[in-house]
């Protein structure tokens, strides 16, 4: 543990101050820990090794500072007045719910907490902040890496090499969770053959709590003391355990810290496990078994996806987790589990080598959504295993398109403009008129911010470029060529994320002969500011990088390409705050929503990508550009390219430097302003909370309140339910339709015979898939008389008006009860012959 030095009594508020992560985005007090090392703070950005490095001679030298007191006592106050402060969601919907558990296997809230890789932990800390900022009863729950992702260092041949630095929990702004009667939480795990324990670390966000489970305790063995130690591990066993410790080690946390929770936010399929462990607690204190309690719970868990491709989902040998479900089989001591059934959750009936965690989150869920509106539309065709026949516009997946929390991505200059035209409170409770308010900011007051952010790209760039160049043994001479890299006044592109094939990272670099003659024009020059990392074994994605670099040193190109190493939140946001236009390229529609482009809108940084993700939501010509073709729904990487090379040769470059006589580009800021109230409230993390809130979470709470009551009787009567149709199904037939004209209608009856199920316990549809101009249609037959000399038969009528052939229809019966959330819970379904 790293302790921290004697505090004098006059400045005890800068514990609390420095372990609320609320200094990730509220800048209110970077002045104080300038104040107490200038040199560590610009060096780290992190007020906890701050605290932990100053001198004691310091602390006593500003305790005795009336001054900095006073100051310190302002910041207190305005730390507390932020937690007591109204709140959206208590003032919008009170005590509507009593918890929210958000499980993500990685948070990116701050470079000082390095447990991310990417957009994933990005989103889950943006969420976690938002959550906060609107006063939603939400914690994280998340694992505590001993080394986290890797830090990026390239070598002077332009390579990527993959350090590892420890994690000490005691360096970080953590606290250990302590209990009353046992002190330190720690949670118990059964793995095969010994108990792991699971020690509980705590992160103050605002008013959200973040709690970070780690498995480094001193009695557990060598072995699985290391299960937490590395993000993404390799090692496929490792990997399940991760998940086992995240979902079912989580789900404990919240029943020990927060027991009356009701919503778990499964944020990617890593935590899936959480939905077996949360029924099985139920199970055993509602004395039910596991599988009413699985439906009594189910409408409490929503998972989200963010996957794009059904081979990138995790996946398990059913063999290997045999074992560890046996474990989970034995916890239950229910007589109604047994393996097979639990590997069923996480199985489809062509698959039953391998269990999907996805399937399983699915599965668990009362609703699944993905993260964009494209990207719900692919995931319907990725989670059609699970509902064999239903049409693929029925498989219920969802969306919410991801938003990005703004506070942590705007400049110094672009806050202080959006809060001269829309109040302070604009992202916790933002004005009905904000659109319009932006839209009032004159040319000259978007120019200067816009040139001072560049400005300010410009000058950090060169610093890390030079410390690079130093790192990597250059000479001074080509250290000292750092400093005339890029230019403050020239269009500026952006390029920074994940050097993986199917972003396309190198596209740019497909006619290195037009690249060069776009840069270096020289009445109208661009240049291009480039950093990401390639995962380890991603040997492709390294070489791209280092193709890149290769550029970067040719004479021609030096001064207007450079890369930085080591993207980080740090270096994202230097970078979203000074572009002029954010690049984007991935292979269409592989990108599920992609948030980097959204971190720029509020800057008044545009973007110019393929329409895959968010982009392909809202894209128009006034606000931004768009690369490749739109009708197409697969990119092709030599027809984009030269897309891209169009777009910025005769719209992009042209219109920055179309100035009038004041030296103003009066196009391009128009494009500014309407991309900036346009899209920046649509695309903020408020946005997205609100709606998860309102079209997600609170309808939900409704059946899991009312599968819950009345001493589960509900939950217990939709899994008789279950278990009777599913083993019915079966003996259901369907008769041939008829369809007689009569005007401008159609009588259509069909037969149905239903063996032993009760009419109502079904639905009997008639339907049209979409096609030659028309939606798709289903309508609802209404149960006539009983069919004589059949059992439990009826006849099934309804009155259909359309200008469609009768070819076109199908009858069809389905599942039907009023308090089953269909066809997500029973996807059962039985077509006409």
């Amino acid at each position: 543990m790293t302790d921290l030095p004697e505090i004098p009594a006059g400045l005890s508020a800068l514990r609390a101050l420095a372990l609320d992560l609320r200094w990730t985005w509220s800048h209110e007090s970077d002045w104080l820990w300038e104040e107490l090392d200038a040199d560590l703070w610009r060096r780290t950005a992190n007020p906890w090794s701050v605290l932990q490095n100053v001198s004691t001679q310091r602390l006593k030298t500003l305790a005795a500072d009336k001054s900095f007191r006073d100051r310190l006592a302002e910041l207190e106050s305005a730390g507390r007045a932020y937690l007591e402060r109204s709140n959206w969601f208590g003032a919008t919907h009170g005590a509507a719910l009593d918890g929210i558990a958000y499980f993500s296997m990685e948070f990116g809230l701050s470079a000082a907490l390095p447990l991310y890789a990417g957009g994933l932990g990005v989103l889950a800390g943006d969420y976690l902040k938002t959550a906060s900022d609107l006063g939603l009863p939400v914690f994280g729950i998340g694992l505590l890496y001993q080394e986290g992702y890797f830090r990026q260092v390239l070598d002077g041949a332009g390579v990527q090499h993959e350090l590892y630095p420890y994690n000490e929990p005691g360096a970080m702004p953590l606290e250990r969770v302590i209990m009353p009667d046992t002190g330190w939480l720690k949670i118990p795990l059964a793995l095969p053959g010994r108990t792991v324990l699971v020690r509980v670390w705590q992160a103050a966000v605002g008013r959200a709590k973040l709690y970070l489970l780690e498995t480094n305790d001193p009695l557990n063995s060598p072995a699985d003391r290391g299960i937490t130690a590395k993000l993404y591990t390799q090692d496929a066993e490792t990997r399940l355990m991760q998940e086992i410790v995240l979902g079912v080690g989580g789900w404990r946390t919240v029943e020990a810290l927060h027991p009356g929770t009701e919503i778990c936010h499964i944020n990617e399929g890593h935590a899936a496990f959480a939905v077996i462990e949360r029924a099985r607690c139920l199970a055993v204190k509602a004395k039910l078994n596991f599988w009413q309690a699985l439906w009594a719970t189910r409408p409490g868990n929503v998972f989200t996806t963010h996957t794009p491709v059904a081979a990138a989902f995790d996946r398990f040998p059913a063999a290997m987790l045999g074992k560890y479900l046996f474990c989970m089989e034995c916890e239950v001591g229910d007589p109604t589990v047994r393996q097979a059934d639990l590997l069923a959750l996480g199985q489809t009936n062509g698959d039953r080598e391998t269990f999907n965690m996805a399937y399983l989150a699915q599965r668990g869920a009362g609703r699944t959504l993905g993260v964009s509106r494209l990207h719900g539309h692919v995931s319907r065709a990725i989670f059609q295993p699970l509902f064999p026949r239903w049409p693929r516009a029925e498989v219920p997946i969802g969306h919410v398109t991801n938003g990005v929390h703004i506070p942590s991505w705007d400049s110094v200059a672009a806050d202080a403009l959006w809060t001269d035209a829309c109040g302070k409170e604009r992202w916790r409770n933002p004005p009905a008129d904000m659109s319009q308010l932006i839209s009032s900011l004159s040319d000259q007051a978007l120019w200067a911010m816009r040139g001072e952010a560049r400005r300010n790209l410009v000058q950090k760039a060169r610093r890390a470029l030079a410390d690079q160049l130093r790192g990597q043994g250059w000479d001074s001479r080509t250290v000292a060529g750092a400093g005339a890299a890029l230019d403050p006044n020239i269009l500026t592109l952006g390029f920074a994320r994940r050097f993986t094939d199917y972003k396309r990272p190198n596209l740019l670099l497909h006619d290195l002969a037009r690249l060069g003659a776009i840069l270096g024009d020289q009445s109208r020059p661009v240049q291009i500011v480039v950093a990401g990392k390639a995962y380890p074994a991603d040997l492709e994605g390294k070489r791209m990088i280092t193709e890149w670099i290769e550029l970067a040193r040719q004479p021609r190109f030096r001064r207007r390409v450079i890369f930085l190493e080591d993207y980080d939140l740090a270096l994202a946001q230097e970078l979203v705050q000074g572009v002029d236009v954010w690049i984007n390229t991935p292979r269409r529609p592989w990108e599920a929503c992609g948030t980097s482009g959204m971190k720029v809108l509020v800057n008044g940084g545009l973007n110019c990508s393929v329409r895959d993700g968010w982009w392909d939501e809202i894209f128009t010509p006034q606000i931004g550009w768009a690369i490749g073709d739109a009708a197409s729904s697969t990119s092709a990487d030599a027809r984009d390219a030269e897309s891209l090379y169009d777009v910025l040769q005769f719209q992009v470059i042209p219109e920055f430097y179309d100035r009038d006589a004041a030296g103003i580009p009066r196009r391009w800021l128009a494009r500014i302003r309407a991309s900036m109230a346009a899209l920046t409230p649509v695309f903020s993390s408020t946005r997205m909370l609100r709606e998860y809130v309102e079209t997600v979470y609170l309808p939900l709470l409704k059946h899991l309140r009312e599968r819950t009551g009345r001493g589960y009787d509900t939950a217990r009567a939709l899994r008789t339910w279950a278990d009777e149709l599913e083993r019915n199904w079966q003996n259901l037939h369907i008769g041939p339709p008829s369809f007689e004209r009569r005007a401008a209608c159609w009588q259509v009856s069909v037969p149905v015979l239903l063996g032993a199920i009760p009419p109502d316990d079904v639905r009997v549809e008639l339907f049209a898939d979409a096609g030659g101009g028309q939606p798709m249609q289903v309508l609802d037959f209404v149960r006539g008389d009983a069919i004589a000399g059949t059992t439990n038969g009826y006849l099934y009528t309804l009155v259909l008006a359309t200008t469609r052939p009768p070819e076109d229809f199908t009858v069809r019966v389905v599942p039907w009860h009023p308090d089953a959330l269909l066809p997500g819970e029973l996807p059962l379904i039985l077509w006409q012959r």
